[in-house]
């Protein structure tokens, strides 16, 4: 009797062992989530631009906000077509491209995103050495990053 009670006991503990475990909340597969940079977007301005991260397995994303970054016009949601270009630290670059935009009024700061693009396990990407293009109206405005990203670059798990 004393058998089948530990087993059931060790059986009891293992079950809420491995609940607690799905409930936990996952770590985060690509480190760090978010970073900022200081973009020069030419004769359209520039300033600081937050840069968010996301990872599912080889599908990633990156949103780009910026409240010094300005819609020189009325913008409707997801009419900014935008390819984000970031180096890869073992060279070559990765692009994260979509059409995703939130409805901005003249003068709002602007955010595109989620862009998605493909990853590996090890990449490490950085918006220094990379670009950020939005085709507006037809009119293409490029972005690029004045120094390295901080606190560093997209490492991808």
């Amino acid at each position: 009797m004393t058998g089948k009670r530990f087993g059931i006991g060790a059986a009891l503990a293992a079950g809420t062992l491995a609940a607690g475990m799905a409930l936990a909340p996952g770590a985060a597969a690509v480190v760090p989530q978010t970073a900022t940079i200081v973009a020069d977007c030419g004769l359209y301005g520039g300033g600081e631009a937050t840069l968010t991260a996301t990872q599912d397995g080889t599908s990633a994303t990156v949103t780009v906000s910026s409240s010094e970054i300005t819609a020189p016009l009325a913008l409707s949601e997801d009419s900014i077509a935008s390819t984000l270009t970031l180096a890869k630290a073992s060279g070559g670059t990765t692009a994260f491209t979509g059409t995703e935009n939130p409805a901005m009024a003249t003068g709002d700061g602007v955010t595109v995103g989620p862009l998605t693009g493909t990853v590996a396990a090890g990449d490490s990407l950085e918006a220094f050495g990379g670009s950020l293009k939005m085709v507006i109206f037809g009119i293409t405005v490029t972005c690029t990053a004045e120094g390295p990203q901080s606190p560093g670059p997209f490492v991808y798990e």
